[in-house]
């Protein structure tokens, strides 16, 4: 609750979406991400992608998922700003090698890219406004 009420007092730029938004799109996303990442895997560990394929699957999932602590936990805004680039790089990364084993993957991570993009961009618009 503490990292809420932090989180609430920081300048947003008016175009920031309502805190209840994040719960919904982020339980889509996690749906995507489950389905495509673990095919990745699958298919790494079936031996039908070389497993250098999967590296950027793995990264995107660290950085995703270290997101949240840096944010909240550790309340550094421009930490979680260079986090957020490493989700969006190993995301593109992750889209361009499974482009050639399976279309569909890189296909179904369009929602996810295009919410990271925005969520860098609002990440980097808050480090601007609250600094």
């Amino acid at each position: 609750m503490q990292a809420y009420n932090w989180y609430s007092i920081l300048i947003k730029p008016t175009w920031a979406p309502p805190p209840w938004l994040f719960g919904p799109v982020w339980s889509f996303l996690y749906i995507l991400i489950a389905i495509s990442f673990g095919r990745v895997f699958m298919m790494a560990l079936q031996k039908k992608i070389p497993f250098t394929v999967a590296i950027p699957f793995i990264l995107n999932l660290i950085f995703n998922f270290i997101f949240t602590y840096i944010q909240f936990g550790l309340k550094n805004n421009l930490l979680a700003g260079l986090d957020i680039i490493l989700v969006l790089s190993t995301l593109v990364w992750a889209m361009v090698v499974i482009y050639s084993y399976a279309k569909w993957i890189a296909y179904i991570q369009v929602p996810y890219l295009l919410w990271v993009i925005f969520a860098t961009i609002l990440q980097f618009t808050i480090v601007y406004l609250n600094r």
